[in-house]
């Protein structure tokens, strides 16, 4: 791109705080930064600041933005980005953490949901740094409007309202229950506490909160009043809970060092003054970029979902003043050290930055610990269901370390309560399509098993019955062990392949169990196996509780304050479910 093309495509955006990136003939992004005027901050590309960045703008053809209503959002938004497209003159983080978003669909009838990798079309809030905030608001969203957060395939093939009706979570607009003009007034009230009106939600919170007090309901009172706190400070109110960081329970301490184009940022993780973690991160840092701008990039994209610790001490200060003020809005204190115990903390930090140069390879540090040619491309296996119900698989795939999503796939299976015949279903299936060439996937380096000996077997008995011939592991939740057909593996905690291992294991658990929670979205329960428990009990019970599992865990005298519920049904279903 030319000076010329660029100032003009510069004078077209807009002035306002957003996020852009510079395309490559073929749509590939080749660089994302955020800026505070993104047409002052383009129209600077005109004359470079470095050569690496002048080759850039030379390859790029156009420059596509995205607008956002804060400069911090632009922070987060840019490492979302970076995460996603891994542009070569980035500096990038090899992992898969993005900051949650929150969307509504493109759809006559809007679904709401929290998602890090958003739909074309729908409405788009966000990003957001603590997730566990946004899902709690965007449930008070569905109590209080009823909005729907299934599937457009549910949604269209519904004869009858499904469990998030009884929960009391969702007006049924798949079923007429709701008309479609109503649950639209109600879309718009959610879009209007995006926007900025936290009163939409914060005033029915704040009048159940005093509704529940009054009437004595104290744990629903204290519920309404998490809920409240979650809604101020996810709306940016000055009244907001704030966390108590004075002590500085949890703090972690960052040391970064560069050799060529790559560079190793290590980390320390204390609680209560305890040194409890150590990992190291290797990070594509192009040439130009010096520690400051390392760390720049590193903390907004290592932290995408990762709780933030009361302090954070770093090598040398983030080149990004954006940096300091998100943290600080926060409550982090980001400090370099001088001298004294946190500057000794910084320098331990250091030496195992350099311990070895950058930090190997998750890939080719797996394929070695195994004895294996590579390990470039891993598919992960994982069963879920609700004793025997509901049985479902699922098959992610990960690719030089991070997920490759197009490639995950999910299979019913037959009901059964047996994880070790579920898994030689699973594995089976997948054999069968690759021998078959049914498959549009490549065969993998690796088959990995979410479980132990037991489960290992099943699938290496698919594999032998098949005669697919793959590598498989397992690894165990409870001790981390890596079962292979030959041993098994106790690798230390902080063993970079290991967390390879265990990030592919807790994605295909996450993908089965989301699937199996699909599976089973329906109104037939275990409750209604319950003797003298009838669809109006259960649906109290539902939304009393919110889930079978909490019916499952309430005492009997909790049980009993659900009008309906007596001595003898509360002992019936305290006996059924236990």
């Amino acid at each position: 791109m030319d000076v010329t093309t660029l100032r003009e495509r510069a004078d077209e955006l807009p002035r306002e705080p957003g996020v852009y990136h510079f395309l490559a003939d073929d749509g590939r992004v080749l660089y994302v930064g955020k800026a505070v005027d993104l047409r002052s901050r383009v129209r600077s590309y005109a004359d470079p600041r470095s050569a690496r960045i002048g080759k850039m703008v030379r390859r790029a053809v156009d420059v596509d933005f995205a607008v956002t209503d804060t400069e911090t959002q632009a922070l987060l938004l840019e490492a979302n980005f970076i995460k996603r497209h891994q542009p070569p003159y980035n500096v990038r983080l090899k992992d898969d953490k993005s900051y949650p978003l929150v969307q509504l669909t493109e759809h006559p009838v809007p679904r709401i949901e929290v998602t890090r990798d958003p739909d074309e079309g729908a409405i788009v809030y966000g990003p957001f740094t603590n997730k566990g905030r946004v899902d709690t608001v965007v449930k008070a969203l569905r109590e209080t409007y009823g909005l729907r957060g299934c599937s457009d395939h549910k949604y269209s093939n519904r004869d009858r309202p499904c469990l998030d009706y009884e929960m009391g979570i969702c007006t049924a607009p798949c079923t007429g229950e709701i008309g479609e003009e109503e649950y639209l007034a109600d879309v718009e009230s959610v879009r209007r506490f995006f926007e900025g009106e936290t009163g939409v939600l914060a005033d029915p919170l704040r009048q159940a909160m005093d509704e529940a007090a009054q009437a004595t309901e104290f744990e629903r009172a204290a519920n309404m009043r998490d809920r409240l706190a979650a809604v101020e400070a996810l709306g940016g109110d000055s009244d907001a809970a704030v966390s108590d960081t004075a002590d500085e329970r949890s703090v972690d301490v960052l040391g970064a060092v560069r050799e060529g184009e790559r560079a190793t940022v290590a980390r320390l993780h204390s609680e209560d003054g305890q040194l409890v973690e150590r990992d190291r991160y290797r990070l594509d840092a192009p040439e130009g970029d010096g520690v400051g701008e390392v760390l720049a990039a590193f903390v907004p994209q290592f932290y995408a979902e990762r709780d933030l610790p009361d302090a954070i001490l770093c090598s040398e200060h983030p080149a990004d003043a954006d940096i300091d003020a998100w943290l600080a809005a926060e409550n982090v204190d980001l400090r370099v050290p001088g001298a004294g115990r946190e500057a000794t903390l910084v320098d331990l930090a250091l030496k195992n930055a350099r311990r070895g140069g950058p930090a190997r390879d998750d890939t080719a540090a797996l394929a070695e610990a195994l004895g294996l040619d590579a390990a470039d491309r891993i598919e992960g296996f994982d069963v879920s269901h609700a004793q025997g119900k509901a049985a479902v698989g699922s098959n992610v795939t990960f690719v030089d370390g991070s997920p490759e999503k197009a490639h995950y796939r999910r299979k019913k299976l037959t009901d059964e309560n047996d994880d070790y015949a579920n898994m030689r279903a699973l594995v089976r299936w997948r054999a069968e399509r690759a021998v078959e060439g049914r498959d549009d996937r490549p065969d993998p380096d690796l088959l990995l098993i979410d479980g132990g000996q037991g489960q290992l077997g099943a699938a290496q008995d698919a594999l032998a019955l098949v005669g697919w011939d793959v590598p498989v592991v397992a690894l165990a939740k409870e001790e981390e062990l890596v079962v292979t057909p030959d041993r098994t593996f106790d690798w230390d905690d902080d063993a970079p392949h290991l967390h390879l291992l265990q990030r592919i294991r807790d994605e295909s658990h996450r993908f089965a169990v989301q699937y199996h929670q699909t599976v089973r979205d329906t109104v037939d329960t275990v409750l209604d196996e319950v003797p003298g428990v009838g669809p109006s009990t259960r649906k109290r019970l539902l939304r009393r509780f919110g889930s079978v599992d909490s019916v499952r865990e309430a005492s009997l005298d909790e049980l009993r304050t659900v009008d309906g519920v007596g001595d003898e049904t509360a002992a019936t279903l305290d006996r059924h479910l236990s």
